[in-house]
């Protein structure tokens, strides 16, 4: 007789993707929508699977692999689960890849005016090309920031918004005290309007503070970006999730209890990308002459408008400079008939 082997599995951990142009509705964000049925159907018919591809890296694969691990896709993001008596240790680590699979990403997301560049660099005697990637964020159990919602706490994995500096461009958020604010254009001199006065009661979104600083050899740019791109990680990677076994500073962040078992109550991990904010221009089809402009951005959604004329498309989001520097963001709506 053949031999029958039955495992237990255990959830170790949940990652939620969410992105706010496919769930808000026009200026009013998800999370404060306040009919409870209209959430659940938003986020019903939310799939996550169209617009990003998240992968295990090679490593975490062998590392799933030999744990007898699974990862499974959802449409809110990934799970991954261990068999019930499974014992990790503490400094177990998961690395997942997040790739673009919408070409129209860029256009409604925050964030994106910054070109991931790839940087391929042979130096001194070493055979070897060491490759590097500019404006990658890399998200982290480790790092990330909880904030208080209800009754309940949700664990975001990007890290706590920054304060503003002089070095802060266009879409930069910035957090000072309680207010969330937005740059219109780049530092010096440039505007931020608020997004919100409550911040600790608004979702953290993936922001330039969880892009790591990176150095290249013989560089002296000391503000740029970036990560290096280790075996195994691909040249189209948009982001990295990072998420270890045990963090020491904030158990509810940890994946294992104090004997390596996958916790009774797994952690849910959330990601959360802004929806682009532009100034609505309305521009007369037949003369192109401008007929009306916005005195403030207002956030593209799928779902809603935020203005009190029709929205533009995500599609015609152009940055406008001045002397290499963007002074705002603007997207346009062309009309047969100015009226509307």
């Amino acid at each position: 007789m053949s031999e029958h082997l039955t495992l237990s599995y255990r959830r170790l951990f949940e990652v939620r993707i969410l992105h706010h142009y496919w769930l808000d509705q026009g200026a009013n964000a998800f999370d404060l929508i306040s009919v409870p049925r209209k959430k659940e159907q938003r986020l019903q018919d939310y799939d996550v699977r169209l617009l990003l591809e998240i992968m295990p890296s090679p490593a975490t694969v062998k590392l799933l692999k030999a744990r007898r691990a699974v990862f499974c896709k959802t449409a809110l993001g990934f799970i991954t689960a261990v068999p019930e008596q499974a014992v990790i240790s503490g400094n177990t680590m998961f690395e997942f890849i997040v790739t673009l699979r919408d070409q129209a990403f860029c256009n409604y997301t925050a964030l994106t005016l910054k070109p991931q560049r790839l940087i391929e660099i042979q130096s001194g005697d070493e055979q070897k090309v060491r490759r590097y990637k500019e404006n990658v964020p890399v998200l982290s159990n480790l790092t990330g920031v909880s904030r208080v919602t209800g009754n309940s706490r949700v664990l975001f994995l990007s890290r706590e918004i920054p304060a503003a500096s002089a070095y802060d461009l266009a879409e930069y958020l910035i957090l000072s005290g309680n207010t969330l604010k937005q740059l219109s254009g780049d530092q010096p001199g440039a505007t931020a309007h608020t997004l919100t006065t409550q911040a600790k009661k608004n979702p953290v979104y993936v922001h330039q503070g969880d892009i790591p600083a990176l150095t290249l050899p013989g560089d002296s740019v000391q503000t740029r970006r970036g990560i290096g791109l280790q075996d195994g990680i691909p040249g189209n990677v948009y982001a990295l999730i990072h998420i270890h076994a045990q963090r020491p500073d904030d158990s509810a962040f940890s994946l294992i209890d104090n004997q390596g078992h996958a916790k009774t109550n797994p952690p849910v991990f959330e990601i959360r990308f802004k929806n682009r904010s532009t100034i609505r221009q309305y521009i007369n089809k037949n003369s192109r002459s401008l007929e009306f402009e916005e005195s403030e951005p207002l956030p593209l959604t799928f779902f809603g408008n935020s203005g009190s004329k029709r929205k533009p498309s995500e599609t015609l989001v152009k940055p406008v400079t001045s002397n290499s520097k963007v002074i705002k963001l603007v997207s346009r709506r062309y009309l047969s008939n100015p009226q509307h």
